[in-house]
């Protein structure tokens, strides 16, 4: 949906009589957007910032299915020129901002509330809890690694550019070794620590905390790559500046998964990094040793405010919509268009 928003009806008080007749209503100094794309300039790191917080407000999850079919019926009434008299620009943003959190851009379809962008933190923080917790056994180190790689698989299988079907049989395979492999590389980290006879039991406890990390950086990249190997040998749709299909991409795809498969990394280091760091200084408090059941409480809340403000940072790195210089494609969609630059679908 491509609707230019320059013509959206702004009703202010101190707009004058004689001004023309759709004018915007510009929420922000960036340039006049067009409904159907970000609110915010994505060519620069806090435009996409702004624009991926509106996309994980968990507020959306709560949004009723009358109050998507509202939105929808809104934005289709702007499309076809029929919006009822009054309707303003933060209504419609309001409305486009609830249809992108759950509607697949692709598909059309509603994505399955835990595995939104919008649901990633409320839904995964108990995961990263039970990664975090001390003391791990090889049989727990085994469930909360599936628990989360599950969850991953989900998430990035939810959120893939769909512009090419997938089949089921690609899922499972995936899914298979996205799990095999984060369980593997957990494991035999940990068993290593075990062995490490020279450490002192409170190191060891320590370098356990950070286990979690190394084995979901790694394991994130073969999930994404795992998950989403079909567009690598189908390719993905590549667009002109008119939102039209020039052609289907395996270079474009090759870059989409590079691309989220680098904020995979980049996620899970704060979330794994700081909360190790911040509870081994706040454990040697005197409060808390009096009162150890505060400490899983107080992990929790650490770990939700910390994978918060790491998801929004880590997928802003790029944009969803992203860029590609034409002569670095195939030269059949060189041949099929005059642009320069084409546009795809990153995916989250």
């Amino acid at each position: 949906m491509r609707i230019n928003f320059a013509s959206v009806k702004a009703k202010e008080k101190t707009t004058s009589p004689g001004r023309r007749r759709g004018a915007l209503l510009r929420p922000s100094r960036s340039r006049s957007p067009t409904l159907g794309r970000p609110r915010y300039d994505q060519t620069s790191f806090l435009g996409r910032l702004r624009h991926f917080v509106d996309v994980i407000d968990p507020s959306t999850l709560f949004v009723t299915e009358k109050k998507l079919k509202e939105c929808i019926k809104l934005l289709d009434d702007y499309k076809y020129g029929t919006l009822p008299p009054g309707v303003s620009a933060d209504q419609l943003w309001e409305a486009q901002k609830i249809k992108q959190a759950i509607i697949h851009p692709d598909t059309g379809e509603k994505i399955f509330m835990p595995f939104r962008m919008s649901g990633y933190v409320p839904f995964g923080t108990p995961i990263v809890i039970g990664l975090l917790l001390p003391n791990q056994t090889v049989m727990s180190t085994i469930i909360w690694q599936w628990l989360n790689q599950s969850h991953n698989a989900c998430v990035n299988y939810a959120n893939r550019n769909a512009t090419k079907p997938t089949p089921t049989s690609k899922f499972l395979q995936g899914y298979i070794g996205a799990v095999t492999s984060a369980v593997s590389i957990a494991v035999g980290l940990n068993v290593l620590i075990q062995k490490a006879n020279k450490l002192s039991p409170s190191t060891r406890v320590i370098i356990q905390r950070f286990v979690p990390f190394p084995a979901v950086a790694s394991a994130n990249i073969c999930n994404v790559a795992l998950m989403r190997h079909n567009e690598l040998s189908e390719g993905i749709d590549v667009l002109d500046n008119n939102g039209s299909v020039v052609g289907s991409s395996k270079i474009a795809a090759r870059h989409a998964i590079m691309e989220t498969a680098f904020t995979r990394v980049v996620l899970p280091m704060p979330i794994f990094v700081l909360p190790p760091i911040i509870m081994s200084y706040l454990e040697r408090l005197q409060f808390l040793q009096r009162n150890r059941r505060l400490l899983l409480p107080i992990h929790s809340v650490v770990c939700l405010v910390t994978f918060g403000l790491s998801l929004p940072v880590a997928i802003s790195l790029f944009p969803q919509m992203s860029q590609i210089e034409v002569s670095r494609l195939e030269p059949e969609i060189a041949m099929a268009t005059g642009c320069r630059v084409l546009t795809y679908n990153k995916g989250l």
